[in-house]
Formats: structure tokens, sequence, C-alpha cells
């Protein structure tokens, strides 16, 4: 199991993967603080899927390339992936407006609202 994080709120990202080692139903961890170098990293995937995160923790409010523009990226290259892999967005925004936007979108599985608790994170990933 492969989870990565896309975030530039350095407290969230240790806290997270703190939480998650600790969980130990993670394999691997990666780390992008924008959304630009989670999407080339993805792209330079395609079709290696041991490479390929199972699930991807992604933040709206991030500089170079926010989540919505990663999402925008995201869904075009999503049938060539070759894997499905579950996106979760992890934001402190409480707009509605932003959470009916993400549910709108059908790669996003769900819309959380941060701080993301140890059962939550556990019960993201045992939900694959």
């Amino acid at each position: 199991m492969q989870l990565t994080l896309v975030d530039d709120d350095e407290v969230f990202v240790f806290l997270t993967s703190k939480m998650i080692e600790q969980s130990k139903l993670v394999d691997l961890i990666k780390i992008f603080d924008n959304g630009y170098d989670a999407l080339v990293f993805l792209k330079e995937n395609l079709g290696n899927i041991d490479a390929l995160p199972d699930i991807i923790l992604l933040d709206l409010s991030m500089p170079i390339m926010d989540g919505w523009q990663f999402l925008e990226e995201y869904v075009k290259i999503n049938p060539v992936i070759g894997k499905k892999i579950t996106i979760y967005i992890c934001s402190s925004s409480i707009s509605p407006v932003d959470v009916s936007r993400a549910k709108a979108i059908d790669e996003v599985s769900d819309f959380i609202i941060k701080p993301v608790t140890k059962d939550k994170l556990v019960e993201m990933i045992k939900n694959l």
C-alpha cells in the first residue's frame, strides 16, 4: 500500500506522516509540496503500477499548482494511468462551494476537513 501526500503545510505533513507510519498499514509515503511535482511524478510513472500510489491526500491551497489545478490535469491522464488511485481532498476550507465542487469530480472519493484524525486515516486506508 502506497500513499502520497500533496500538501505544503509542513506541520500537517509531519503529523499525518507520523500517524500513517504508526498505523503500519502503508508501506511507502511520498510527499510533494505542490500539485505540479505530484503530477510530474504521476506522468513519469504512467503504467508503472508498482510506483504509483493507492491513495492521494490532496490539499487545495498550495503554491505553483493548487489542488484544483492538479485535479484538472489528473482527470486528463486518469484513463492512461493504469491503476485506480483513490483521491481524498484534505483541506482546512469549510466552504460549501469547495465541498460541492470536489464532490462533482468523479475522481475525488471524499472531502475531509483538516485536521485528519488517526481513526479517519485508518478508516480511509482500510476502505480500499
